[in-house]
């Protein structure tokens, strides 16, 4: 039987989503929980990976067991054994072939800016000393909307087949002392947040304008784009599935 399960999780002493070796990663952790609540090997997929240092507000992965589960009993024995950083929050049942990284149709990103410094939140805010222009960040960030490839905001060494993506939103909002970016598309490269918001925050920063923004995204040169803004600030906000997807 095939479940969804959904977690939290603060990224900062993490290595990212996805094991590897000689670091810690969260699907390491994950995994060790659930084959030891269980009591049987389980290997999770997720709905995708995040990098070192990144949060996730909401993720999704999926295993397999041999018996339905006690899902409220389960999600207790879960929390009891992930560490304060990671939290399942809750968990589905879902149709045998359904796939967490496959079966989603939209993924959501926010990245946050502080513009005071505040020590508490180092670790969950990019810290920018000097103000930047919001208003042409946004309409740099409309002009993302005209196009599907986004090879220019691609890592340089990746396994990626193609850099297309379906954006449908990408916009920031400002409240007080802080700013949100949002960015909602059906798939993200690898990095790709990353750079989008460095690459933006120089437009901010009167370094490129909106048009030499178009050029950069329109080149397809990764050399073109700015530097990447820190992990601190990102976090994945959002997974979407098609309704019915969830049987219980």
């Amino acid at each position: 039987m095939r479940y969804f399960l959904e977690i939290a999780y603060d990224g900062t002493r993490f290595h990212g989503w996805q094991v590897q070796p000689n670091a810690l990663s969260v699907q390491e952790v994950l995994d060790d929980c659930l084959t030891k609540v269980l009591r049987q090997p389980v290997s999770s997929t997720g709905s995708g990976r995040t990098d070192t240092g990144v949060h996730a507000s909401q993720q999704f992965v999926h295993f397999d067991v041999a018996e339905e589960l006690d899902t409220e009993q389960a999600l207790y024995r879960f929390n009891r054994i992930l560490p304060a950083d990671v939290v399942a929050k809750n968990l589905y049942l879902v149709p045998d072939e359904a796939h967490a990284r496959f079966d989603a149709f939209a993924r959501t990103y926010h990245y946050h800016i502080s513009l005071n410094k505040n020590p508490f939140k180092r670790y969950y805010a990019y810290y920018l000393s000097r103000s930047v222009d919001v208003a042409k960040m946004n309409e740099a960030a409309a002009v993302l909307l005209k196009y599907d490839d986004f090879t220019t905001f691609s890592k340089v060494k990746g396994d990626t087949k193609h850099y297309n993506c379906n954006m449908y939103e990408a916009v920031w909002r400002q409240e007080g002392d802080e700013l949100q970016f949002t960015i909602r598309a059906n798939r993200f490269l690898r990095g790709m947040v990353r750079l989008v918001v460095g690459t933006l925050l120089d437009v901010g920063r009167g370094k490129l304008t909106v048009a030499q923004f178009e050029q950069v995204i329109a080149s397809k040169d990764r050399s073109k784009a700015s530097g990447a803004a820190p992990a601190e600030g990102l976090y994945l906000a959002k997974v979407e599935y098609p309704e019915g997807l969830f049987l219980k």
